[in-house]
């Protein structure tokens, strides 16, 4: 075989690949920034003690031998784990569902489709106040039209059996976000496939599960992907809600909040920065596992 040649660019391709390193330098300068040292420095602070005041010390493995043996990281992970189990899917589901929804040409859609939008926008703090008020146990807006079937409320953030019930509600507040993106996928499918499918004699159901959600699946990994990673770094509710002890009963402690109290409570940054390399390679194990599915159910144009 022949010696394979570099390809020499002309003045003119060197001139616009310096333009484009330009253009990009700023993204790749922030990336390294606020990205790459960061997690270079959270690696090697997770083997240190470090607690800010004194310079890190090396302690090799014990920060994660600490963590295996502390009761409430474990709690944390449970919490977390639930959390995101049940939250995504909802959240999933209802988006679709809204999304549909959103669709159909009828009067006034942009409107309609800007006020589901909203509730993404509005800071999280303000959300989750909002939230403790319509679940308040005895005058809470919830409760009382429960009551008016007759059966008794819960005690929502009160209850340890429903306040993580209580934080999953609360992520549907922002479910405008992935409904959007569900909608732009929805205005993407030709409409020559579903009149295709209905000529064939396909109804409104078989027209979505043949058509549309086949042609939905790259979509719905995209907001998969996103919800799952998200759902893992729920910080602002739970904060809020339970403080860092995760009121009630340790039922509201996440694993970011966990972080937290370790970092800025306890100022055992070291012990901090092993569970947050932890907490990144769950979400990057669990990211490439539902890649690795992706053969089996996404669907691909050719």
């Amino acid at each position: 075989m022949g010696r394979l040649r570099r390809r020499r660019l002309s003045p003119l391709g060197r001139r616009q690949a310096a333009a484009g390193l330009l253009f990009v330098a700023p993204w790749l300068l922030a990336l390294v920034v606020f990205h790459g040292y960061p997690i270079v420095a959270a690696t090697y602070l997770s083997f240190t003690d470090y607690t800010v005041l004194t310079p890190p010390e090396w302690v090799g493995t014990d920060n994660y031998v600490k963590m295996w043996g502390d009761s409430a990281v474990w709690r944390a992970a449970r919490n977390s784990l639930f959390y995101a189990l049940l939250s995504v899917p909802i959240g999933l589901v209802l988006s679709l569902v809204l999304a549909l929804l959103l669709n159909r040409p009828v009067r006034g859609i942009g409107i309609h489709r800007t006020l589901f939008y909203m509730p993404s926008v509005v800071p999280p703090v303000a959300g989750t106040i909002v939230f403790l008020l319509l679940l308040e146990p005895r005058s809470g807006l919830l409760n009382t039209v429960i009551e008016v079937t007759g059966l008794d409320g819960p005690a929502w953030f009160l209850d340890p059996q429903w306040s993580k019930w209580g934080l999953i509600v609360l992520s549907l507040w922002g479910v405008g976000a992935a409904t959007l993106i569900f909608l732009a996928g929805l205005q993407e499918i030709p409409a020559s496939l579903l009149e295709a499918a209905s000529i064939d004699g396909a109804g409104a159901w078989g027209r979505f599960r043949h058509v549309t959600l086949p042609l939905l699946t790259p979509v719905i990994l995209f907001n998969l992907v996103i919800g799952v990673i998200y759902s893992f770094q729920v910080f602002d509710a739970a904060m809020v809600v339970g403080g860092t002890t995760g009121e009630p009963g340790g039922s509201t402690l996440m694993y970011m909040v966990l972080i937290y109290r370790s970092a800025f409570s306890y100022f055992d940054m070291g012990y901090a920065s092993a569970q947050a390399l932890v907490l990144f390679l769950a979400i990057l194990a669990v990211t490439a596992a539902i890649f690795g599915t992706t053969r089996r159910w996404v669907y691909e144009e050719a």
